[in-house]
């Protein structure tokens, strides 16, 4: 029998699991428990967890393929594991501080985000979640009658172009190795409103760091009601602050969360390690 213990968060999303070593390889009982707390709560939290480049492959290699990570450099020998680093001189903006899921501006995005701390700040640096399901959920019964059917067009063009935030024009002193392209700005439909895969539940999926507008509305139609749909995402009911600690591993369901950076840490280094598992 698994001997894990899952903690809920006491939010709308998010749980704290403890007793296992990630360090070390894991039977299957394990990695199933795993999965179903992962489904059942959408962000994990794993405390305590000193790891080595082959450690977090070997994790993520647990819950499925590498994902494709785009426009962003691994580490040089390393092809599946990218830093997410911001030195402490840095006064490029933070990365990622914007609501999104994580690359669905692919035809398939990733099922799993998994990152891992290396260097944390003594202030700041907390990652927000929300929960899709609950943001749909609350949604009027007239609101999920009119998003039924609908695709949302998602694109990378915002954040990765050439003339994105992340552009030629970023901040000179940032530490991140993001690689700009123009086929940032290709585009993608994936439906508003998705069926999870694995739980069978109704999600919302539109996130505004990738969704430029609704297919068929017109540009006001769709600003009104991905504005009325965000405001239902991000309500602080559904969302989870996460408290990052040393050694700690993070996982989080991309199919049905959306998440953001916070800042606060100016002047303090921040380091993590970070894959994706290739969705569904």
């Amino acid at each position: 029998m698994s001997k894990i213990t899952v903690t809920p968060s006491g939010a709308a999303l998010g749980a704290r699991v403890t007793g296992v070593d990630l360090s070390q390889t894991l039977d299957a009982e394990t990695i199933a428990a795993i999965r179903a707390a992962w489904l059942e709560h959408l962000v994990l939290a794993f405390p305590d967890q000193p790891m080595g480049h082959d450690d977090l492959e070997r994790f993520t290699r647990y819950f499925g393929p590498f994902g494709d990570d785009p426009f962003i450099a691994p580490l040089p020998d390393r092809p599946r594991i990218i830093e997410v680093k911001r030195e402490a001189h840095e006064t490029a903006s933070v990365f990622a501080a914007a609501w999104h899921s994580d690359w669905s501006f692919q035809d398939t995005p990733p099922a799993a985000t998994i990152l891992h701390s290396k260097i944390i700040p003594p202030v700041g640096g907390d990652t927000l979640f929300c929960n899709g399901y609950a943001a749909y959920d609350a949604l009027s019964d007239a609101t999920k009658a009119r998003i039924e059917g609908l695709q949302a067009v998602h694109s990378a063009a915002l954040a990765y172009a050439p003339d994105g935030v992340y552009g030629a024009t970023d901040g000179p002193d940032r530490s991140m190795t993001i690689r700009p392209d123009e086929r940032a700005r290709a585009a993608r439909l994936h439906p508003v409103v998705k069926t999870h895969p694995e739980t069978g539940r109704k999600t919302l999926f539109v996130n505004p760091g990738y969704v430029r507008t609704i297919e068929g509305l017109s540009d006001e139609e769709a600003f009104f009601l991905l504005i009325e749909l965000y405001q239902a995402a991000h309500d602080e009911r559904v969302v989870y602050r996460h408290v990052w600690e040393p050694d700690m591993l993070l996982m989080w369901d991309n199919r049905c969360t959306q998440h953001m950076a916070t800042g606060g840490y100016d002047g303090h280094a921040r380091l993590m390690h970070r894959t994706t598992v290739a969705g569904p």
